[in-house]
């Protein structure tokens, strides 16, 4: 472990070591005791941090969560006040995620299949995150002037999901290299229709 690892709270480093091992191995493939030693943190630290590995699992959703937003949020920052851009900018953000050598899939999408049970404390953060997603595509769609823009909204994010899974699948050779082209082509497609039923 680094000295700048090891200076960090062991909340931190317990956090930071179970997002990566949850990422690369799968979450119910990893256990509390292979974290506590790859942390190195006793586990009364950790216990005392998380009281189980569900509160852990939940944890690390919400740094997840909380990082995809900002990444988000800089891509529309990007192409500020121009609704189409933006969207087309978070499609470019999203081709950069998942044609990245280390792309091990949608932690999202990987929970929600390691964790059916709609119960789960973990589905509550898996559902926020996909309804906002759809809704902040749906509000940008909407300020394009897309034809419909929850229909448009829905098809990118069908699109995006589906990048995720195959990039996971087939690597950056794959299909999902195409996803910032075709979701242009489905915003385009969404203009034009609108452009056609306003003319004259």
């Amino acid at each position: 472990m680094s000295e700048s690892e090891e200076k960090k709270p062991a909340r931190q480093r317990i956090l930071d070591t179970a997002s990566e091992m949850f990422y690369r191995g799968g979450i119910r493939a990893v256990g509390i005791d292979a974290i506590i030693a790859r942390s190195g943190v006793a586990k009364m630290s950790l216990y005392r941090n998380f009281p189980s590995k569900d509160a852990l699992v939940t944890a690390w959703l919400t740094d997840r969560n909380a990082f995809f937003w900002r990444r988000w949020d800089q891509a529309e920052a990007s192409r500020d006040g121009d609704p189409r851009g933006q969207l087309e900018a978070i499609l470019d953000m999203i081709a950069a995620t998942v044609l990245h050598p280390k792309w091990r899939g949608c932690p999202f999408l990987n929970t929600g299949t390691e964790f059916p049970e709609p119960d789960h404390p973990a589905r509550t953060i898996i559902l926020a995150n996909k309804r906002a997603v759809r809704e902040r595509l749906r509000s940008l769609a909407a300020a394009a002037d897309a034809h419909d823009p929850d229909l448009l909204a829905q098809q990118l994010q069908l699109l995006i999901d589906g990048a995720y899974a195959i990039g996971q699948s087939l690597g950056p050779g794959g299909p999902a290299r195409t996803v910032a082209s075709a979701g242009r082509a489905l915003i385009a497609a969404s203009l034009a229709d609108t452009q056609t039923k306003g003319a004259p």
